[in-house]
């Protein structure tokens, strides 16, 4: 079984270690990821071994709070909740703040302006006062931050410090060395003056920041937060010959569902009255609307434009085609890249690390140094404030999260972490035919006629004479026939001849239709069309004899034609400088004359369904980053095989069930577009990184003060904090910049 909690608690990435490492020792539990941008668990468990109870038993042991998935209200509801009691606690933190800098910073002000009697007036004659002011002022700011000690020195019990263990070492330090000269000042008759603010600003600053990055990484899940809010909340359903409306979690399969111009699609089913056209691109990406008629399948969520229509439900709840996105969007943000495993390992071991540094630094500058017990503090407090691993534990998931989110928009569904990482290094695209270049379904592509008959009569012939034919090929003739709106006669005899083809009666006319093996055996000389058979045969076309009354009519030539932009993805694949292949069971002339139509140079033909796996294994193991794109059932082995399989999205089940990569709009221009927005996601991640690593790498010796050893000031821990905070805001702006790409 797999689940989903919402946590909350954690304040970096090496919460999210801890709490991944103490679910995954949990028996029977066979995988624990934690997304920290996120804020989610996902859980991979045995339920014979371990139970929910224990897994959420552990969630709170480790210090944290777990949530079962939620609805996108509740959820909702309870982020808007978070941030206002993070805002709350800013303007607390603020309030008392404000006066506390005041107060502490005047005499530098007054010093800075040369009025030094007003400043000995003020603090010299009242040291004792002034920092019990002070004292007070920074108290009610430590309560209204109560959460990040309580965290912090709990996560320090359990030797996995975090974000929250640094700051509330580094402010506790100032806080108690603080009350230390506020003592003095009382019972000894100091003149010290207190450090008080040091504890407050940062504090305010942090919980500032904190209230900033939520607001930001609250963007970056919009993307799935739109498609969970685009299902209607209720559905107009006929229950007992009467039009009823009802909660969408009413709606039961085999329920007929009514749906006006304007409204939402509740679920999806199969029109079975009316005609409309629909806006699927909510689903595909593509903003031209559909049209829909009896036997059309209908997708929850997409929005009927201007018919009315009836349509049963085939699929509810979880089922529908909508809900399988969201979890294919939640599971893909939920899984970890391999470019991950690195930012992990660095943050796991990163803030023991800083502990360390900030104890020997501060414990350096006292004893070798000579320096004061305050100066000491002061680096102490400065590295563990701006070491924090925050930037560095975003900067990967937040990227991930708006690049699924990116694809999801247009229609391109990344299965996994791991897939969005892989696509961008592909050096070959390897497609299938039928359904993946090609429509999937025979259509009429050329009629010939020579005779007495025109191009229309012989069609009209021919479909009136197909009708009873279950064959694919007699299907696109009638077809055909109905786009050019002729009205076919019922035949009065037909017969089905097998492997040659068919005969009819149709108004006193004898029609024989099939291939050259049937007219020869009926002694009908197709001589004259012979030249014109063999021309269409080598573009990959079917030709069909026709003869009436055993005379030679035409030829109906049927072809499984290619998809419309079949041919600007294989160029724009070669743009990029891509490889493209084609692999098909097809005959070679076919499988050439489809390739020439599109530009494609190397084709495997003649391969067998449990062959292509084998090709494809051999593509991958000659060192080459290989895709698979493909829509059947026999694709499936190869997808599974392929780097990186990506299924159409109009194919079967087990064909994208295999893929790792699922493009809804059916057509090939997902392709590039899957591995354009590939390239654009792992060159932010790497952006991220880059400006989490050096952020840390020049903060924290500014902070130990080698600066200050070759002249330069002395990093303030007050912009410390202010440059940690900004750190992983810009770290999520950067990944909130995917979203206006173009892919």
């Amino acid at each position: 079984m797999t689940r989903t909690f919402k946590i909350e608690g954690m304040s970096c990435v090496s919460c999210a270690s801890a709490l991944e490492k103490a679910a995954g020792k949990l028996e029977g539990v066979d995988e624990a990821n934690v997304n920290f941008a996120a804020e989610k668990l996902y859980v991979s468990y045995n339920s014979d071994v371990v139970s929910i109870v224990d897994v959420l038993r552990t969630v709170e042991k480790a210090g944290f709070k777990a949530f079962e998935e939620e609805s996108v209200d509740l959820e909702a509801a309870r982020k808007e909740k978070e941030t206002k009691d993070i805002w709350r606690r800013f303007v607390i933190s603020a309030i008392f703040t404000a006066p506390l800098f005041i107060i502490s910073m005047t005499p530098m002000v007054l010093e800075l302006f040369g009025v030094t009697f007003l400043m000995e007036l003020i603090h010299g004659s009242y040291p004792a006062e002034n920092a019990l002011i002070q004292m007070l002022l920074t108290i009610p700011v430590i309560i209204a931050n109560r959460s990040i000690y309580a965290r912090g020195f709990a996560a320090m019990a359990k030797r996995s410090p975090n974000m929250d263990s640094l700051i509330a070492k580094g402010t506790s330090a100032a806080f108690l060395y603080s009350l230390y000269l506020t003592w003095m000042n009382i019972f000894a008759g100091g003149h010290y003056e207190p450090y008080y603010e040091i504890t407050g600003v940062i504090l305010t600053l942090i919980v500032l920041g904190k209230y900033m990055e939520t607001v930001t990484k609250g963007k970056t899940g919009q993307a799935i937060k739109k498609l969970m809010g685009l299902a209607p909340k209720t559905a107009k359903v006929i229950r007992s010959g009467q039009e009823t409306e009802v909660y969408i979690d009413e709606v039961a399969v085999g329920d007929v569902v009514v749906a006006r111009p304007g409204e939402k699609m509740p679920v999806d089913g199969m029109v079975i009255q009316g005609e409309t056209s629909v806006d699927e691109s909510m689903l595909t990406g593509e903003s031209m609307p559909v049209s829909k008629g009896v036997g059309d399948s209908i997708v929850g969520a997409s929005i009927n434009k201007n018919g009315s229509i009836q349509y049963k439900a085939t699929k509810v709840g979880k089922d529908t085609a909508l809900a399988q996105i969201i979890k294919l969007v939640e599971d893909a943000q939920g899984s970890k890249a391999p470019i991950a495993a690195t930012a992990d390992l660095i943050s796991e071991k990163f803030v023991p690390a800083v502990i360390v540094i900030a104890i020997l630094s501060g414990l350096a500058w006292y004893f070798i140094g000579g320096e004061s017990a305050w100066f000491a503090m002061r680096i102490f407090i400065a590295i563990l404030v701006i070491a924090c691993p925050c930037a560095l534990g975003l900067a990967t998931p937040t990227a991930i999260m708006v690049g699924t989110g990116k694809g999801a928009e247009n229609g391109i569904l990344f299965k996994s972490g791991q897939a969005l990482e892989i696509a961008c290094k592909v050096q070959t695209v390897v497609l299938d035919k039928t359904g993946t270049i090609t429509q999937g379904k025979p259509s009429v592509t050329d009629i010939v006629s020579k005779g007495a008959y025109r191009v229309d009569e012989l069609l009209l012939l021919a479909a009136s004479a197909e009708r009873r034919s279950e064959h694919p090929l007699a299907e696109a003739i009638v077809n055909k026939a109905a786009e050019d709106g002729l009205t076919l006669a019922e035949p009065d005899k037909f017969n089905s001849i097998t492997g040659r083809g068919i005969e009819a009666e149709i108004g006193g006319r004898s029609v024989l239709i099939g291939n050259a093996r049937l007219m020869e055996e009926r002694a009908i000389d197709m001589s004259s069309y012979m030249a014109d058979s063999d021309h269409l045969a080598q573009e990959g076309k079917t030709p069909m004899y026709v003869a009436i009354d055993g005379n030679p009519a035409g030829v109906i030539a049927v072809a499984d034609t290619i998809k419309p932009t079949s041919k600007a993805a294989v160029d724009a694949l070669k743009k990029m400088g891509i490889g493209v292949m084609m692999i098909t069971g097809d005959n070679r002339r076919t499988a050439q004359a489809i390739a020439n139509q599109v530009g494609i140079a190397n084709v495997l033909s003649e391969v067998l369904p449990q062959d292509k796996a084998e090709n494809i294994n051999a593509l991958s193991g000659g060192g080459k980053i290989t895709a698979m794109v493909g829509d059947g059932i026999n694709d499936a082995p190869a997808l599974a095989q392929a780097d990186v399989g990506i299924a159409i999205g109009t194919g079967t089940d087990v064909a994208i069930e295999s893929a790792d990569i699922v493009l809804m709009r059916g057509d090939l221009t997902g392709v590039p577009s899957a591995i354009n927005l590939s390239k654009k996601t792992m060159v932010n991640i790497k952006q991220n990184l880059f400006w989490a690593f050096i952020y840390n790498v020049m903060g924290i010796p500014v902070a130990m003060g080698v600066w200050y050893a070759f002249g330069g000031p002395l990093l303030n821990p007050m912009i410390a904090a202010i440059a940690m905070g900004a750190s992983s805001v810009s770290v999520l702006s950067n990944a909130l910049r995917l979203r206006g790409v173009k892919i």
